[in-house]
């Protein structure tokens, strides 16, 4: 199972066109429901006037080698290891999912896009890669939603409990799970399955939800989050702090109530 690609056994019933079609469609979905996001959120042009406000504010004129060195170091160590969640459980919960994603999605357009025949022979790190990102995944998304989620753990709610922010991140499992499911019965190769199928048919019916379900999920956060943390640390450096004051020299006092139980209260 680990070791065989899926798209290229699908090939079979389904052509390869057909499945590149559709993994073109998806991006297109995510880059539609982004923009149509932006606009009416007006999140970018809030990014814009915000930064222009902390230009003027600024103390200090960062050259074009500060600047890069700034959004290096904030891709590499505060998006690529999500530092803001500090060190914890919740933290390696958004890496195997975050990262499990990207192996997933990666894997899977390299897989359509250059292996999908069923005469091609799939060099086996591919599927290796796909189904270690699915599980990844899984375990990621199901830590984080089973045990993780603030307003289940802090505020005593159910965990079935579903609102709409929950969509990115149940159509990200059920993606994932659903594609192992689908990928395993598939590798069994019996006469007359079909079993197989529905979970194909689940597979792509969540693969629609996630991708077209932009406008209405978290989804596009992805893409807002590392703009927002980078003009942060820009602040930062030039000075200008987005209008906060300074961080006070002095030890943090709290007094001692908060040693009578862990935090847990968001």
């Amino acid at each position: 199972m680990l070791t065989i690609n899926p798209f290229s056994v699908l090939s079979e019933i389904i052509p390869p066109l057909v499945m590149q079609v559709f993994l073109i469609t998806m991006i297109a979905l995510v880059i539609l429901g982004t923009l149509i996001d932006i606009i009416h959120k007006k999140n970018v042009k809030y990014f814009f006037e915000n930064a222009k406000k902390a230009k003027k504010n600024a103390t200090k004129e960062l050259s074009a080698g500060e600047r890069v060195s700034v959004i290096a170091k904030t891709v590499v160590y505060d998006i690529g290891t999500t530092s803001e969640l500090g060190a914890g459980k919740r933290r390696v919960a958004h890496l195997l999912g975050m990262y499990g994603t990207i192996l997933f999605w990666i894997a899977s357009v390299v897989m359509i896009f250059c292996y999908s025949s069923s005469s091609s022979i799939t060099p086996s790190v591919w599927p290796i890669i796909w189904h270690a990102g699915a599980i990844m995944t899984v375990l990621g998304g199901s830590w984080f939603w089973f045990f993780l989620r603030v307003d289940v753990y802090s505020e005593a709610q159910p965990w079935y409990r579903i609102i709409k922010a929950d969509l990115f991140v149940l159509a990200l499992i059920t993606t994932s799970l659903f594609g192992l499911i689908w990928s395993f019965l598939q590798s069994l190769n019996l006469s007359d399955r079909w079993d197989d199928k529905v979970f194909l048919v689940l597979y792509v019916v969540s693969n629609l939800v996630l991708f077209g379900g932009v406008y209405w999920s978290k989804f596009a956060h992805m893409f807002y989050k590392p703009g927002a943390a980078i003009q942060k640390n820009l602040a930062e450096a030039d000075g200008s702090r987005d209008n906060l004051p300074p961080e006070a020299d002095a030890p943090e006092k709290f007094g001692l109530g908060i040693k009578r139980e862990a935090p847990k209260h968001y």
